[in-house]
């Protein structure tokens, strides 16, 4: 059956570009459900006969059933953490003061195939209540309600028409502040991303009667998100503009009817609030210093002439910081990998927390008040050890850790440094087995993101577990468009060089092949989102290297991205087509738009997600169907649309496992 095609043509400032898919945009078309159907159907007979399926079932649910560990958090003397037992679709948040261990909230009970994720909760200071957020089948919008810890009920309060929000208690525990977005129907489709307004909510009322504390819609595309500064004084704004790295902050005192004081407004950089002893404000920025560094501003004298630097800008990055204990806690981020350091309330340093092993640090918790910190870290070989820090001893301990049932020591990772195609050196993770022989016939997964900020620190995938065990190598190339190195990492694979982050990409693949890793045949890339890009527009730049391509809930449309869901956010990342001085960069890489007639293409599987409402099915269904008109007939395209799922969050565990043994029959049947 051949892809229908219509007659859509775009004038792009005198470029005439034809898009023949546009009816796929439309998912609920008969059209396009029907081209689902077939497309699932061929999906279905390519994976008929591949013959490990079944045995890769069985062996990653042997690996994935051991206990993922949470940080915990201390609340009025109890600790509160999340524990997935194993196979547990969703993990369980529990309650234990100290002499038993219950559960406060099951996600798994909220529906009967575990997609229904809890994505975000928030204790009241008085440790009475529980403010949490769930999600259906992987979307971006979530729904909040409250429970009460002590009696495990959920009051009646219930919200709607909530996206990207934290969950900001009032310091008398009355009830919390919250963002919202338009409810559906008062806006159009495509204003639904705008209009971000902070609301506050009162225990025991109805949606209804919640209190606007904040909106701006003469600039409807800045978001807001609300906090309560640490000594409960102030409440203060996040405001962004889509995903850029840069924001503003306000704030105002909690009960007073002042209006906002927009004290960084002019979105000139980075601003992480950190602590604050009455008017002097502490935080973390990137102003004038690309790698970070602290800094202090008197909001009753905030002029810049009067700011302070008390902490400079390293060789390392500053990834992170908290206030706990009366002092700066800092997070580095050296090579790719973060360190903690502890700096005195007027910046001088103390010592640094020497972390038992090189990894990532998965998350943390303290207050300014307390003696201790819970902090977790995890590498490619080691799922998350939670770690507590004791302040008062200045001693560290292993707070809780999981036992796999594989002996992950056969393995080893190690990090090499090669260079991009402008010279640029670029550093990689490699994990294999001790003893692999490097003998270029080794089969390889080629791991990259590249872009919005996002570092590819260590991590732990149980899934990475069996292709090492089938013999293969885990590469993650660190690529510009990350903050590896800091904002000047980031902008240098952002907007116009963006090309840079593809650069460093193939040259990845090409160091692998040089250096007797793999070979172009035994070469796989993998990317999802922003990565799905990358190694779509990879593919489509370099169909000689690869010998397999596994591209997730990607962005290619790099025309049009900007119209769906929350596209706009990205503008700041990519650019838009709409401008004439970035249309031609954007579509001199968008894959959509650089296919070739004739070409013949590494095999690829195109895997999505129907309720995907961040990065949209037509995406890949756009893609899939170019492909397979203009590739050469004898390329392979499989496109795998999965229900109920969404961009990857809270993602069942089922689901998770039945995708993994999908990509490794895939690698099986085209490395081989």
């Amino acid at each position: 059956m051949v892809t229908m095609r219509s007659n859509v043509v775009d004038d792009f400032h005198g470029t005439e570009v034809a898009d023949p898919y546009r009816w796929l945009e439309d998912p609920d078309s008969k059209e396009t459900i029907e081209w689902g159907k077939e497309q699932g159907e061929k999906c279905e007979a390519y994976f008929h006969d591949t013959t490990t399926r079944e045995e890769d079932k069985t062996r990653l649910t042997e690996l994935w059933d051991f206990p993922k560990l949470f940080v915990p958090k201390r609340v009025k003397g109890k600790l509160f953490y999340q524990k997935n037992d194993g196979l547990q679709n969703q993990a369980i948040l529990y309650k234990n003061d100290g002499e038993k261990e219950s559960i406060l909230i099951d996600p798994n009970k909220l529906s009967e195939d575990g997609t229904v994720a809890m994505t975000n909760y928030s204790f009241s200071g008085d440790g009475r209540y529980l403010a949490y957020a769930t999600s259906k089948n992987g979307s971006d919008w979530q729904e909040l309600f409250v429970r009460e810890i002590e009696s495990g009920k959920d009051l009646e309060d219930h919200i709607q028409w909530v996206k990207f929000s934290s969950l900001s208690w009032a310091p008398d525990h009355s009830g919390f502040y919250y963002s919202r977005f338009p409810e559906p129907g008062t806006v159009s489709e495509e204003e639904s991303g705008n209009y971000s307004k902070i609301y506050f909510h009162q225990l025991g009322t109805p949606q209804s009667k919640d209190t606007l504390i904040y909106e701006d819609p003469e600039n409807k595309e800045l978001m807001f998100t609300s906090f309560v500064s640490h000594d409960d004084q102030y409440i203060y704004l996040e405001v962004n503009h889509g995903t850029a790295a840069q924001n503003r902050f306000y704030l105002k005192k909690i009960g007073s009817n002042d209006q906002f004081n927009r004290l960084l407004d002019k979105q000139d950089a980075e601003y992480t609030y950190i602590h604050n002893e009455g008017s002097v404000f502490y935080f973390k920025t990137d102003l004038n210093a690309p790698r970070g560094r602290i800094i202090v501003i008197d909001i009753e004298n905030p002029t810049r002439d009067n700011w302070k630097e008390i902490v400079s800008e390293q060789e390392d990055v500053i990834y992170a910081v908290k206030f706990i204990n009366g002092q700066f806690v800092v997070a580095f981020l050296s090579n790719a990998y973060n360190q903690l350091r502890l700096y005195n309330e007027d910046g001088s340093y103390d010592k640094q927390i020497d972390i038992p092993s090189i990894g990532s640090l998965t998350d943390w918790s303290g207050k300014h008040d307390q003696t201790e910190m819970f902090f977790g870290i995890t590498s490619f070989l080691s799922p998350t050890v939670v770690y507590r820090y004791d302040f008062s001893k200045a001693e560290l301990e292993v707070y809780a850790e999981s036992e796999l049932k594989v002996d992950t020591s056969q393995y080893e990772t190690k990090q090499v440094f090669y260079s991009s195609k402008d010279g640029t050196k670029v550093p990689m993770f490699i994990t294999m087995k001790k003893d692999l022989p490097i003998n270029g016939e080794n089969p390889v997964i080629l791991y990259g993101y590249g872009g919005f900020n996002v570092s590819m620190t260590p991590g732990f995938n149980p899934a990475i577990l069996r292709w090492l065990e089938k013999g293969g190598i885990y590469a993650v190339a660190n690529l510009r468009g990350g903050s590896e190195y800091g904002e000047e990492w980031h902008k240098a694979g952002m907007l116009d060089k963006k090309q840079n982050v593809f650069d460093d990409f193939i040259s990845a693949g090409e160091y692998l092949i040089e250096e007797n890793y793999t070979s172009k045949n035994k070469l796989s890339i993998m990317g999802g989102s922003n990565g799905g890009l990358l190694v779509a527009a990879c593919m489509v730049q370099r169909p000689d290297l690869f010998g397999a391509v596994i591209c997730r809930v990607p962005v290619i449309d790099m025309l049009r991205y900007h119209k769906f869901t929350i596209g706009r956010f990205w503008i700041s990342e990519y650019g838009s087509a709409e401008n004439p001085e970035q249309f031609p960069f954007l579509y001199k890489y968008s894959p959509l738009h650089n296919i070739k007639e004739g070409q013949k293409y590494p095999p690829v599987l195109i895997a999505t997600a129907d309720s995907d409402d961040r990065v949209v099915p037509a995406h890949s269904k756009k893609f899939a169907a170019t492909l397979l008109e203009k590739a050469d007939p004898e390329s392979t395209i499989v496109m795998r649309l999965e229900a109920k799922a969404g961009h990857g969050l809270g993602k069942p565990t089922s689901k998770v496992i039945d995708e993994w043994v999908d990509f490794y029959a895939f690698l099986d049947k085209e490395l081989a």
